[in-house]
C-alpha cells in the first residue's frame, strides 16, 4: 500500500442534494481523520464555490465527476478541475487513450509549479455486475474488463484507478505499490448493500490491496456519523 502516512485511507461521500447537509457535516469532520468526495449530484446542485469551500478548510477534495467526452472537452473540464484546488479527480478510461493523454496533460499543465492532483481512471462501475456488462455489450466479466482499462489508464500515466474491491487485489498484484487504488463498493459486515453489486468490508478491501476507501450511506446515514467514521477508522488498523 501507498497512501502516504499522513492521508486519511477513507474517503466520505458527500452524496447530498444542497450544500447544507453537506457543510454541516464538514463542521463535524476531522480533515486528518477523512478526505471527502464531491460527485455529481453535489456538484450540479452547489457548484465549484462549494469545493473551494471545503479545500480552504484544510480537506483533501477528491472530485468525482468521472469526465468522459471528447479529449478536448475533458483535458479543459480536469485544468479547471485541477485550478479549483482538488486532492484527486477522475475520468473514465473507458474515454480511450487519446482522452486518458489530454487529461494528463491537462492536469500537469494546470498544476504547474505545485504536485498536481491524483489523476485516476474509472474502471467498472461498482453497481454493474457481468450480467449488466454482457447487457451493453462487453464479452468479459468485470475484474477482466476492469483489468483491460486499467492497464490503458497505467499506459497513459495516470496515477491510479477506481476499481471495487473485489479487483483490488489482482490490481494491486499487477501494477505493484506505485499505483493508486480507490475503492467505493465499501459496507461495513452490518450495513445494507444498497444499489452495490461487487462490495468488500473496509478491512477486506484494505487487506486486499485498497489505498483509498469511498465510503457514503454508511457514514452519512449512520445516527452518529463521526462514530461511525471512528469505528472504521479503528478496524483498518488490523488490517494494515
Amino acid at each position: 500500500m501507498i497512501a502516504a502516512a499522513n492521508e486519511p485511507r477513507i474517503i466520505v461521500a458527500l452524496d447530498f442534494d444542497r450544500d447544507a447537509p453537506a457543510l454541516s457535516l464538514i463542521a463535524q469532520l476531522d480533515a486528518t481523520a477523512c478526505a471527502v468526495k464531491v460527485g455529481s449530484e453535489l456538484f450540479t446542485a452547489a457548484g465549484p464555490e462549494l469545493v473551494r469551500q471545503i479545500a480552504a478548510r484544510g480537506f483533501n477534495v477528491f472530485l468525482d465527476l468521472k469526465f468522459h467526452d471528447i479529449p478536448n472537452t475533458v483535458a479543459r473540464a480536469c485544468d479547471a478541475a485541477t485550478r479549483l484546488g482538488v486532492w484527486m479527480l477522475n475520468v473514465h478510461a473507458a474515454g480511450g487513450r487519446a482522452m486518458l493523454r489530454a487529461a494528463r496533460d491537462a492536469v500537469d499543465g494546470a498544476a504547474r509549479e505545485k504536485a498536481p492532483p491524483y489523476l485516476i481512471a474509472v474502471t467498472v462501475l461498482t453497481s454493474l455486475d457481468d450480467a449488466d456488462l454482457r447487457e451493453i455489450g462487453h464479452v468479459d466479466d468485470a475484474a477482466a474488463h476492469a483489468l483491460r482499462l486499467a492497464r490503458l489508464a497505467h499506459d497513459c500515466r495516470l496515477d491510479g484507478i477506481v476499481c471495487s474491491p473485489v479487483e483490488s487485489r489482482l490490481m494491486r498484484n499487477t501494477f505493484g505499490n506505485a499505483f493508486k487504488l480507490v475503492t467505493p463498493g465499501i459496507r461495513p459486515s452490518d450495513a445494507a448493500a444498497d444499489d452495490q453489486s461487487r462490495i468488500a468490508t473496509p478491512a477486506t478491501a484494505i487487506a486486499n490491496g485498497a489505498d483509498y476507501l469511498v465510503i457514503g450511506r454508511p457514514i452519512t446515514r449512520a445516527a452518529d456519523p463521526i462514530a461511525a467514521l471512528a469505528e472504521i477508522n479503528r478496524s483498518l488498523g488490523a488490517a494494515r
